[in-house]
């Protein structure tokens, strides 16, 4: 699976670097595309890759150290089969890194990064972000997409919209790789929705009653 990033503080010499270094990588994206799309329908889960998974760990370690929350994006090109099957490979793939670089550029903070998730996901990790700013980010990251106007003749809309889940969460201990199920589930819900829609889910209420569970438990 190919996974590749993008930061809010890139610039357009590094942009091309990022096209040139894709463009190399090209034939051996559909394969990769083409097993995910099979393990979903099956409902296998693939592989995430080093990179998110490390960006994964490092936010949740991070976000654990300072006793913050950690606000996870889990986005989706919006008819992504029918978008790669309409239009030549080139034009989908410029089309794609002008999502990835609309992403990018709605984060909030520099050093913010856009993980490209197999043919047509994307991933954000933010680390000590309030979950209101998450759902705004959110928010902008979908507005930012939709005015790219880049077209999608199979689409309702007819241009690339996406959608988005995203989770909330108070990390504590080692990282627990149920956190990204939990924001790709809330993707799942927003699709279900229709176009461009959103889903969120907060696991911190759930934790605090675990928490007060066994402090219960513990001073019986």
């Amino acid at each position: 699976m190919t996974v590749t990033a993008t930061s809010k503080d890139e610039s357009d010499h590094f942009w091309n670097r990022v096209r040139t270094a894709l463009n190399t990588l090209r034939p051996v994206r559909q394969p990769a595309y083409g097993q995910a799309a099979i393990a979903r329908s099956i409902g296998m889960k693939p592989k995430l890759g080093t990179l998110i998974e490390d960006e994964l760990a490092f936010g949740w370690t991070k976000a654990a150290e300072k006793n913050v929350s950690l606000s996870l994006m889990v986005i989706e090109i919006d008819r992504a089969l029918d978008y790669f099957s309409a239009y030549d490979p080139d034009e989908t793939h410029d089309g794609v890194l002008a999502v990835m670089q609309a992403i990018a550029n709605a984060l909030p903070r520099e050093g913010d990064r856009c993980l490209r998730m197999g043919r047509s996901g994307f991933v954000v990790v933010l680390p000590d972000l309030p979950v209101l700013m998450a759902k705004a980010v959110a928010t902008k990251i979908a507005d930012a997409v939709r005015r790219q106007t880049i077209a999608h003749k199979e689409s309702h809309a007819g241009i690339v919209t996406v959608s988005l889940g995203l989770a909330v969460t108070n990390p504590r201990g080692a990282y627990d790789k149920k956190f990204f199920e939990a924001g790709a589930e809330a993707l799942k819900k927003a699709q279900r929705k229709g176009l461009g829609y959103q889903h969120s889910v907060d696991l911190r209420p759930a934790l605090d009653r675990k928490k007060k569970r066994s402090q219960r438990l513990l001073a019986a």
